[in-house]
């Protein structure tokens, strides 16, 4: 299997006042095409800021990130949007949609950025909100849905531009049980498709659902388990 992701010496520093504060310490890490990985660690472990660069929201100190034989390191603001529109699909806690929006121009949104015509659009988000179980439910705005349907609306939005990785971070944290359930069996399914799935969460139950667990602390990798 090719690695999507190869991270090396990846450092982060914030500067506090006339400190330094070192977020991440020097991370070496690779995952491969459609794994499956739950990020974990305390508050203050770093993963927030990793998950960011991850993400193309943010650039290292130092050391190298390489996105599908790319180095994204050093890359500029408007290149690292280019990336993620093209590469990376977010599915946030708070789910993020636009309240006045249906469903189903919620999930059109990134095809407008990435060029599509209105039919292709309208087929293509179509396609993914049947693919999330919510076919009936496209001209719903958000206040019409339930909390696990929204958070189905914002994982259409993130396939809809067919990225190559998934990131989620805590896309449980307000759900209850029963629709967590539902909702990591619809992550496990989109891995099963093809999709690299890299998961953020500090819930031991919901990291059980990934094929392995990187645990981070104090801005290193504690522990790396494939399970």
């Amino acid at each position: 299997m090719e690695n999507i992701i190869e991270l090396k010496k990846i450092v982060r520093n914030f500067p506090l006042g006339n400190q330094v504060v070192k977020v991440l310490k020097g991370i070496d890490l690779q995952v491969e095409c459609n794994e499956y990985t739950a990020l974990m660690g305390p508050s203050g472990s770093g993963k927030s800021t990793l998950m960011n660069l991850l993400g193309c929201l943010d650039t290292p100190t130092s050391g190298e990130y390489w996105l599908n034989g790319q180095n994204v390191s050093q890359l500029v603001d408007n290149q690292l949007a280019e990336i993620r529109n093209r590469e990376i699909g977010f599915v946030f806690q708070t789910f993020n949609l636009l309240p006045r929006s249906t469903a189903l121009e919620n999930v059109m949104l990134p095809l407008i950025y990435a060029g599509y015509s209105s039919k292709d659009r309208k087929e293509r988000a179509e396609e993914v909100l049947l693919q999330v179980g919510l076919s009936d439910r496209m001209d719903h705005r958000p206040n019409q849905l339930s909390g696990g349907q929204r958070q189905r609306v914002a994982v259409a939005r993130a396939l809809v531009n067919k990225p190559s990785i998934i990131l989620a971070d805590e896309p449980t944290g307000n759900l209850d049980t029963k629709t967590s359930v539902e909702i990591m069996a619809l992550f496990s399914e989109i891995q099963s498709k093809g999709n690299t799935v890299i998961l953020v969460t500090h819930e031991e139950d919901i990291a059980l659902h990934a094929n392995r667990v990187i645990r981070l602390r104090d801005g290193e990798i504690e522990s790396d388990v494939t399970q």
